[in-house]
């Protein structure tokens, strides 16, 4: 079993057993992993110099991110997405969008390389 499925696993298991299956449909999943992303996002509110940035707190960084990797894994889950290979075909798909002859170094939207 892959660290992605166990993780997952422990997932279902964790909210099957608080019967909380029922609030996890694709659209309350989708936007508790927005929430959540937002929460990570205001870690780094009105920080401006690298050194703020970098001093963010890692206990808070890690606690925010977690949540949106579990969410994201149970939307995964529950359209019967296989998380290795969306992710893959992602990859693919930005290197045709994003050849590195054009893209290397630059922020450029595809559209604008």
């Amino acid at each position: 079993m892959s660290d992605i499925a166990d993780i997952t696993k422990q997932l279902l298991s964790f909210r099957d057993e608080r019967d909380w299956q029922q609030f996890h449909d694709s659209k309350n999943l989708a936007l508790a992993l927005s929430i959540e992303a937002s929460e990570l996002n205001e870690l780094f509110l009105w920080k401006s110099t690298e050194i703020e940035i970098n001093s963010v707190n890692k206990e808070r960084l890690s606690e925010e991110l977690a949540d949106v990797f579990a969410y994201a894994l149970l939307l995964a889950k529950k359209n019967k997405l296989d998380v290795i290979k969306i992710i893959e075909d992602k990859i693919r798909k930005n290197s045709e969008k994003y050849p590195v002859n054009r893209a290397k170094g630059s922020s450029k939207k595809y559209h604008e390389l």
